[in-house]
């Protein structure tokens, strides 16, 4: 799909992670979300189960590797594991493959002390967060440490905003549309803040968010099935083409929202938006920007292709 052995990294991938607490889920919902998972599945042609009992033991990130090799993928960025220890020490083995987010509560009382840790002694290059599981405004003052570090390294924070979950799921919440990050990313212009699926859900936003500030990225991952759930029309094409018009590519960064076996890597997310990339006849290095090297400057990454652009991402020609 590239030219100039171009390879593709991929800013949004999941190790196993701790999302929502522990509860009881009602039999209706319960149901309703298996039933709609299932169309999911046999939608993309995902895997029903794991068929080989010993490819199902081998150790996670082992098998990450090798779907890598097998897509001809260049990187992928994990935003969560179980802890950052655990993350840090997974993606170690394959340093040329893998890069590796902080994922730990922003409302936790150390919780810029233990970012620092996950940077400077873990070797982790950014942070990541979920809106609708923070419970206090990103704006209140006792987060100013958090932003503060962050600031003076010029590290990326990607939050999760819009619907989240699975059928059953969280659709409101003061923290869930990506304003809620506005006042942030206007007092912190040095931290690139990252919004993932077009904004799931809340595509305006984003855009309007990017229109006002020059640190607002947009990431492309996961199906973008939310598009299905809008009262009006959205398509990946549009997505694609409004926000590349309207901000241009280099604030636009390439995801799957890869997140375990047996479906191992979406490479169908992959297809499809380069189609759609070729079909809008995007120039060949805006196509690399986009689905890699935008992610490699953020991360301090080796740029592969053309020059990076400015920080600011604004195209000029």
């Amino acid at each position: 799909m590239f030219r100039n052995d171009f390879k593709v990294f991929d800013i949004h991938g999941h190790l196993p992670y701790r999302l929502f607490p522990p509860r009881d889920r009602h039999a209706l919902v319960a149901g309703y979300g298996a039933e709609r998972s299932e169309r999911m599945r046999l939608t993309w042609d995902f895997p029903d189960a794991e068929d080989d009992p010993e490819e199902a033991a081998r150790p996670l990130i082992d098998r990450w590797a090798d779907e890598l090799d097998k897509y001809g993928i260049g990187g992928l960025n994990f935003l969560t594991g179980l802890s950052n220890d655990d993350l840090s020490e997974q993606i170690a083995k394959y340093p040329d493959k893998f890069t590796g987010f902080a994922y730990h509560s922003i409302e936790s009382d150390d919780a810029a002390e233990e970012l620092q840790r996950a940077v400077d002694e873990l070797g982790l290059r950014g942070y990541k967060l979920f809106g609708p599981l923070t419970q206090i405004p990103f704006d209140d003052a006792s987060l100013t440490p958090v932003w503060r570090f962050l600031a003076e390294r010029r590290l990326p924070v990607l939050i999760h905003f819009g619907l989240l979950g699975h059928a059953g799921g969280i659709v409101h919440h003061p923290n869930i549309n990506p304003f809620a990050i506005f006042n942030t990313a206007r007092e912190y212009p040095d931290i690139p803040f990252i919004i993932p699926h077009f904004g799931a859900g809340y595509f305006q936003e984003p855009l309007h968010l990017c229109w006002s500030r020059p640190n607002i990225y947009i990431d492309t991952s996961g199906s973008n099935q939310w598009v299905r759930w809008m009262p009006y029309e959205l398509t990946l094409e549009t997505l694609f083409r409004k926000s590349c018009e309207l901000i241009g590519p280099g604030r636009l960064i390439f995801g799957t929202d890869a997140n375990g076996f047996p479906r191992g890597y979406p490479y169908r997310y992959l297809q499809d938006q380069v189609r759609v990339c070729r079909d809008l006849r995007f120039r060949e290095e805006d196509i690399e920007l986009i689905f890699g090297n935008n992610a490699r400057r953020l991360l301090g990454l080796n740029i592969t292709g053309p020059a990076p652009l400015p920080e600011s991402g604004i195209v000029t020609s």
